[in-house]
């Protein structure tokens, strides 16, 4: 195929493997990627939280020291895109489908279900529940995003280097990077990328399945998500076939409209004065916390142990397994900022816009909770449903939350199909329409096929195993980073 890489056909070989495995022995994929999930997070929950803490630190470092100066690309560059359209796009491809998916959903079971150290249903736990949010969706995911991204886009704009996650590590490798190593981290990357996505599709369709048959009484059947994977797939084909001066752009702007109008409805409708003093304290708990909360790992209390696993341990292997897409996408619209105003942008934004989103929906939803409305009993698909319900202009509400999750879904899954390209056409920034609509069907694919056979679960078990050899790859990027830094200080000091 023209300009498609190995990596492109011994990626495409690896997932047509896996399918099959999940397709013929679904119970047995299932239980093997569990058991592997159940030892790394056991094993390497310690080292998770260690390295998410220390690229914080290394994020905060850069941001106030003369590394902060330099641009990202040649001295007189300057954006591609506007400060809106570019916050819009990180972020549609950073959280996108989740936001919606958890808004509402993750806070009310850390309040009402299983705290992670508060009594249920307590006023401790209702704190609680919003600081843990705010933490598994705040500054460690966007400082790790953040650090991947800065390395990706000072090799590619800097140093004029292919669009590789292989290409950040010359300077510890140099040459063999060219060579099968660096073939096997790209494949790595691509892999990890191919199914975090198909289980973002996975999570999109239940949950636009999940609202169309609350508020429609439409049937909960995999022929009903099937549709709307097929129907989402063209249109995120069209999209990506557009570029991302169009499609991308355009789709990221609109979801980030709709997510405000959406975050205004329910702060207005909802109750407005609980929820600005439940952000403002808990925010700031958050930040004050910030550091003896990043290295809590309940050594000797089993229960707190358990619920480290199931969620922190889990978001931060899942953000790990989503770093080489949303990463890669996040450096390709950030050419010509500083690393100071990319890092400072990449931080701060997403992390108070999603901390005000979850304190909005979180409360909310816990408030109905203590009225006596049970939103716990309903599945995650249709919480946030069954909490507009409970509100004025609730349907108005429903129909602009499916409305956001499909622009969402249909970001994320063009985002991928575009970041795919690059990664399998030698760190093409322009990728060929022919290899992004391939990888726009696969990943359909794999999501269809997956939910045929109830296999999200074994999905995203495979990338949270894919996760624990990219980490290291990750500590590499930075160590790579930092050198090729230091050189780049020299040489300016040296033309002064």
């Amino acid at each position: 195929m023209k300009k498609a890489s190995k990596v492109f056909y011994i990626t495409f070989a690896l997932v047509i493997l896996t399918v099959a495995f999940g397709v013929i022995a679904p119970q047995a994929f299932e239980s093997a990627t569990g058991s592997i999930r159940n030892f790394i997070n056991t094993t390497f929950g310690w080292y998770y939280l260690l390295i998410m803490a220390i690229l914080m630190i290394f994020v905060i470092i850069i941001i106030v020291s003369p590394y902060g100066k330099i641009r990202l690309g040649k001295d007189s560059d300057r954006p591609e895109f506007s400060t809106f359209s570019w916050i819009s796009m990180l972020f549609s491809a950073g959280m996108g489908i989740g936001l919606v998916f958890y808004g509402a959903s993750e806070p009310l079971s850390h309040f009402a279900v299983q705290p992670a150290t508060a009594v249920p249903g307590t006023d401790e736990a209702f704190k609680e529940s919003l600081q843990r949010t705010f933490y598994h969706w705040g500054i460690h995911v966007w400082t790790m995003y953040g650090m991947v991204a800065l390395s990706l886009a000072f090799f590619q704009f800097r140093k004029g280097q292919p669009a590789l996650i292989s290409s950040t590590l010359k300077p510890i490798f140099g040459d063999k990077m060219n060579g099968p190593l660096g073939t096997l981290v790209d494949v790595l990357a691509v892999f990890a990328t191919v199914f975090g996505v198909a289980t973002s599709l996975g999570f999109g369709a239940a949950q636009i399945n999940g609202g169309l048959a609350y508020l429609f009484g439409a049937p909960q059947t995999y022929w009903v998500q099937m549709a709307i994977i097929g129907v989402v797939t063209i249109l995120f084909i069209i999209s990506a076939w557009s570029g991302l001066n169009k499609g991308i752009k355009y789709l990221s702007n609109t979801n980030m409209v709709l997510a405000v109008v959406l975050l205004v409805m329910v702060l207005i409708l909802g109750p407005t004065l609980l929820i600005l003093n439940m952000f403002t304290e808990n925010f700031g708990e958050y930040i004050q916390n910030l550091i003896s909360t990043s290295f809590k790992s309940a050594p000797l209390n089993a229960e707190n142990r358990s619920w480290l696993d199931g969620w922190t341990i889990f978001y931060w292997a899942w953000w790990i397994s989503w770093a080489p897409f949303v990463s890669m996408f996040i450096a390709r619209v950030s050419k010509g900022r500083t690393i100071r105003e990319f890092l400072t942008g990449v931080v701060l934004a997403p992390t108070i816009f999603g901390s005000i989103w979850f304190a909005t929906f979180g409360t909310t939803a816990i408030n109905f909770q203590k009225s006596g409305i049970d939103l716990a009993s309903f599945p995650a698909e249709q919480t946030l449903f069954a909490m507009f319900n409970e509100m004025p202009f609730g349907f108005i509400m429903s129909i602009v939350a499916i409305l956001l999750v499909s622009t969402f879904f249909i970001t994320s899954a063009d985002s991928a199909t575009f970041v795919l390209g690059m990664q399998s056409t030698r760190g093409s920034l322009l990728p060929s329409n022919q290899i992004k609509i391939l990888w726009g069907i696969a990943q359909s694919t794999v999501a269809a096929i997956l939910l045929s056979v109830g296999g999200l679960t074994a999905v995203q078990n495979t990338i949270i195993v894919a996760a624990l050899p990219f980490s290291f790859v990750i500590i590499l990027m930075v160590i790579s980073l930092f050198k090729a830094l230091n050189s780049e200080m020299d040489m300016i000091k040296n033309k002064k």
